[in-house]
């Protein structure tokens, strides 16, 4: 596997991190590390560090919540997201307009690979939607 293969973050993977979610966080933490370390290139949609924004300052502080999202920007990088990202969304049958719009994202991103925990919310796949485990034993 390439050095800086592109991976896109689902929201729960940082999720799984951020609320030691067991039994998820191991191999979530061990991808984030490699995002960290520059073993592979890590994206995330805005909307998701919005919600983490929200989720953290609810839970802890807003200074908690800014002092996150400034860490995880120091080694993910932001897809972006605009009118063309939408209407392609609006064009997927995907249950849920939120995962449209991740997987339109990520492939306007070129990423290699969609890390996520549901994979099943992602069909029809537009890229390759892997779990943690799976990323992990591919590296």
């Amino acid at each position: 596997m390439a050095a800086k293969t592109k991976t896109f973050f689902d929201l729960n993977i940082l999720l799984d991190v951020l609320q030691n979610r067991e039994p998820f966080y191991e191999a979530s933490a061990r991808l984030l590390a490699y995002a960290e370390t520059g073993k592979i290139q890590g994206f995330i949609a805005p909307h998701s560090l919005t919600t983490l924004f929200y989720l953290i300052s609810k839970d802890q502080s807003p200074a908690k919540a800014r002092a996150t999202l400034t860490n995880l920007l120091q080694f993910l990088s932001v897809a972006k997201i605009d009118q063309s990202t939408i209407e392609q969304a609006m064009s997927l049958a995907y249950h849920d307009f939120e995962d449209a719009v991740q997987m339109i994202a990520a492939v306007q991103c070129k990423v290699d690979y969609f890390i996520t925990r549901n994979p099943k919310d992602f069909q029809p796949p537009m890229l390759t939607v892997i779990q943690p485990s799976e990323m992990i034993a591919l590296i």
